[in-house]
């Protein structure tokens, strides 16, 4: 499975943006879909998270700021972004939770995307 973000790049301070990433390959069942972002020099930050059945959590920093969706039946998931802060700015990658059916049974496995450039000035 491969996962292509898109929907990055520059916008002022208080803009908005949303990311869009695509999954794309081998058949799956979505567990889980993610947001993660990272700055250069530091660890990766889970941004948001969003189950099979809708169920979400978001970092404290991006709540009631940041949306995560998801089109399961088009192997989509999205982060609505709005009031953008200089803080934002990050590569944010995608993650997929997936599970693909073998003829033993039911096995996970975790995807990530390349990432997109989102970047905010102030």
């Amino acid at each position: 499975v491969q996962l292509q973000a898109s929907g990055g790049g520059l916008v002022q301070a208080g803009g908005s943006l949303r990311l869009s990433c695509v999954a794309t390959g081998r058949t799956f069942r979505v567990n889980a879909w993610a947001w993660y972002r990272q700055v250069p020099g530091q660890e990766r930050e889970l941004v948001a998270h969003i189950t099979e059945y809708g169920t979400t959590n978001y970092a404290y920093s991006v709540k009631d700021r940041f949306t995560i969706s998801s089109d399961n039946d088009r192997n989509m998931v999205y982060l609505s972004m709005k009031s953008l802060k200089p803080d934002d700015t990050a590569v944010y990658h995608c993650n997929l939770e997936a599970r693909h059916y073998s003829a033993t049974g039911w096995y996970a496995r975790t995807y990530w995307g390349q990432g997109t450039l989102v970047t905010v000035s102030s």
